[in-house]
């Protein structure tokens, strides 16, 4: 075989990246004999137009629930839809045999949020802009978390 070329680019064809993670997908199931990653997202939706207002995204894969993305518009933080989302995550991951998540968030986004819904900080990386941190959580789930 002939040396590959190794290429750098901050716009990645979606079918590059859609190659490496079923290259990695593959890899793992064969090492781990689990082939049981699927996504996993929790929409808010205006109930007029059913329009995405927000929500949680993440992937559910050999018993750890990983939550990628969480937002919420301004207009509806601090009543409860936040809580009720992350809660039907949850779930869901248990559902799906999931024992733990994990998420990061920044310092400037929404730490003291997941800890008041039961999740735990395991280590916090300073970033930018100064003064951020990384924040990394996990919380264990179960049928009465």
């Amino acid at each position: 075989m002939r040396t590959p070329l190794i290429e750098l680019t901050d716009a990645p064809d979606p079918a590059d990246i859609a190659a490496i993670r079923a290259g990695l997908s593959q890899y793992n199931a064969a090492a781990s004999g689990v082939d049981d990653q699927r996504p996993l997202a929790v929409l808010v939706k205006d109930p007029d137009t059913q329009q995405v207002l927000g929500g949680i995204t993440g992937r559910t894969s050999r018993g750890m629930f990983f939550l990628e993305v969480f937002f919420l518009p301004e207009s509806l933080r601090g009543n409860g839809i936040g809580s009720q989302a992350l809660k039907m995550a949850e779930q869901e991951g248990w559902r799906r045999g999931c024992q733990a998540a994990l998420l990061h968030t920044n310092t400037f986004q929404a730490p003291e949020f997941y800890r008041r819904n039961g999740w735990r900080e395991i280590a916090s990386i300073p970033s930018g802009p100064a003064g951020n941190c990384r924040v990394i959580f996990t919380k264990e789930l179960g049928p009465d978390h």
